[in-house]
């Protein structure tokens, strides 16, 4: 695995990289960086080419300033940038959380670039939109959004406590307490150590917040490539409920939508299970056959 750094649709983007063949990419989520795919990189990259970028804003990669830097037609056009940056013209899109939300509107605005779909504990914003107006355990799950819409406030109370932050948002929210040991913790801390560094990714729920009144945004996708949803049932920020209405989108004929859900597993369900997770991954994209070989 080794660290790469590209230009790509006018920022310069810190990624890691690693193996050869069909690319795969993983998009993060909040509050992350690259490093919530170290588990998984390993074991997908004996069959793919696999790159983690840190997302616009986070980690290494440029930080934008304002919300409008963090519009979603933007983050689905650095991923579309980023796959051409490294001499691809398709590739197969994995995210995660915010990666995730990224990755169903890629689909949507890039659908010639995308080999297969894949989403791990994320719901379109369409769906997470329509449950949050009709769901009252959702909407009480999803009350940070609210708090990140203030200024200034979010970035800087998340830093003054970002050692409780961490322990609290990954470990304790973490139904396997060992995906995120001491050094783990320590290396998200490092990544946030600016007041600063949390902006950009507060900026993502701004922009998704002023996007809620556009209609394409606010729009449930058509699927029209095989997509994978992966979900712990054990989000304390996504209600499980979210997967019946995915299951629930409509898709074109021909087009396989496959859901697998993991009982003991919370939010971070690559760090929790990350062999289940290749494996499901490989199946589906066919990975696992060439590597059983």
């Amino acid at each position: 695995m080794h660290s790469r750094y590209l230009q790509a649709n006018g920022l310069n983007f810190h990624l890691k990289a690693s193996g050869e063949g069909p690319l795969i990419m993983l998009l993060h989520g909040f509050p992350e960086f690259w490093y919530s795919w170290a588990k998984l990189i390993p074991l997908l990259s004996a069959h793919y080419r696999v790159v983690a970028p840190d997302l616009r804003g986070y980690g290494q990669s440029d930080k934008p300033q304002g919300v409008s830097g963090y519009h979603y037609r933007t983050l689905a056009k650095d991923v579309a940038e980023l796959i051409r940056a490294l001499g691809y013209e398709r590739a197969i899109v994995v995210g995660h959380d915010w990666g995730g939300a990224i990755a169903w509107e890629f689909a949507k605005l890039y659908p010639g670039m995308l080999d297969k779909l894949i989403v791990l504990n994320c719901p379109p914003a369409a769906v997470l939109q329509r449950s949050m107006r009709t769901n009252r355990q959702q909407f009480k799950m999803s009350w940070y959004t609210l708090f990140f819409q203030l200024p200034f406030l979010p970035e800087w109370w998340m830093h003054k406590n970002r050692k409780t932050f961490f322990w609290r948002a990954l470990r304790g929210w973490a139904i396997n307490k060992a995906a995120f040991e001491a050094e783990d913790i320590a290396r998200y801390e490092e990544a946030f150590a600016q007041r600063s560094d949390f902006t950009g990714p507060v900026n993502y729920y701004r922009a998704a917040a002023r996007a809620v009144f556009d209609p394409h945004f606010s729009r449930p996708p058509r699927l029209q490539t095989d997509t994978l949803v992966i979900w712990g049932e054990a989000d304390r920020a996504l209600g499980k409920w979210l997967v019946e209405d995915i299951a629930q989108l409509e898709r074109e004929e021909g087009c396989r939508l496959e859901i697998k859900t993991i009982a003991d597993c919370g939010h971070w369900v690559q760090q929790e299970q990350p062999e289940r997770v290749a494996r499901y991954i490989l199946d589906f994209v066919g990975g696992g056959e060439r590597g059983h070989q």
